[in-house]
């Protein structure tokens, strides 16, 4: 009978465990980077005020034959340059999922990431 009982318990521990990743995923959020305006320049600001969660997606929309965006490091935010072997996107409506902690973007088409097109968001 005590052998039941610890099945259950082990059976009523997996399912709290798949109840609670299930919950930690439904919550993800999706945001469109540059809301309406899309990713443009000077949207570095955009996720100022905004609580992002590993998880979350961003949605970058934005002119495929103007623009790309590229998953780069703390080293290439600040320096505008997209090391070889970055991630790059480029289909205009691109969805990136947030990894936990610091995550950089940029475009790396000449000059534009110096005029605004980069944000840095930071993800719980």
């Amino acid at each position: 009978m005590a052998r039941g009982r610890g099945s259950a318990v082990v059976v009523l521990g997996l399912a709290l465990l798949c109840l609670l990743v299930h919950n930690e995923f439904a919550e993800a959020a999706t945001y469109v980077v540059g809301d309406s305006g899309g990713w443009t320049f000077n949207t570095n600001g955009w996720p100022s005020g905004k609580r992002f969660r590993a998880g979350d997606v961003l949605v970058f929309r934005y002119s495929s034959s103007a623009h790309n965006v590229v998953a780069v490091s703390a080293a290439g935010y600040n320096s505008c340059s997209a090391p070889r072997g970055s991630r790059v996107f480029t289909s205009g409506n691109d969805r990136v999922t947030l990894g936990r902690g610091n995550n950089y973007f940029i475009c790396s088409i000449a000059g534009h990431c110096q005029s605004g097109m980069k944000i840095a968001v930071s993800a719980v």
